[in-house]
């Protein structure tokens, strides 16, 4: 399977994680429709059409938290700290705190690699 990337960039934290969720998404409808060879249907279809709606964006004092349906996708750092950047992406740790290893990319620069379970580690 392919790898889908995000290559847009964002001047807005806002902007850049629509960007990313769209991103997983378009990953999901790929893998579901073997990248649009076959139709779209029951359970698939049900979570494409709802996809949206089972996105819940958290503000918090570091991080912005990404959660879909009940589980984290990701966190997305709200200002420079450390060794990460503004609008970076993490993995979730737990579900409250990232995982502090490395960023697997940024909502406000683009191309990053991305799949509907999460961002990928980049390479």
């Amino acid at each position: 399977m392919k790898t889908t990337m995000v290559f847009e960039t964002a001047k807005t934290l806002e902007k850049g994680i629509e960007n990313m969720m769209f991103g997983a998404k378009k990953d999901y409808y790929d893998w579901t429709t073997n990248n649009g060879q076959k139709d779209l249907t029951g359970y698939s279809k049900e979570q494409m059409d709802n996809w949206d709606k089972m996105i819940k964006i958290t503000n918090g004092k570091k991080y912005i938290k990404i959660v879909r349906d009940r589980g984290v996708f990701a966190f997305v750092m709200k200002e420079d700290s450390g060794k990460f950047k503004k609008g970076d992406i993490l993995k979730p740790s737990s579900f409250r705190a990232p995982a502090l290893n490395s960023a697997r990319g940024n909502v406000l620069t683009g191309q990053y690699p991305i799949r509907w379970t999460g961002p990928l580690y980049l390479k």
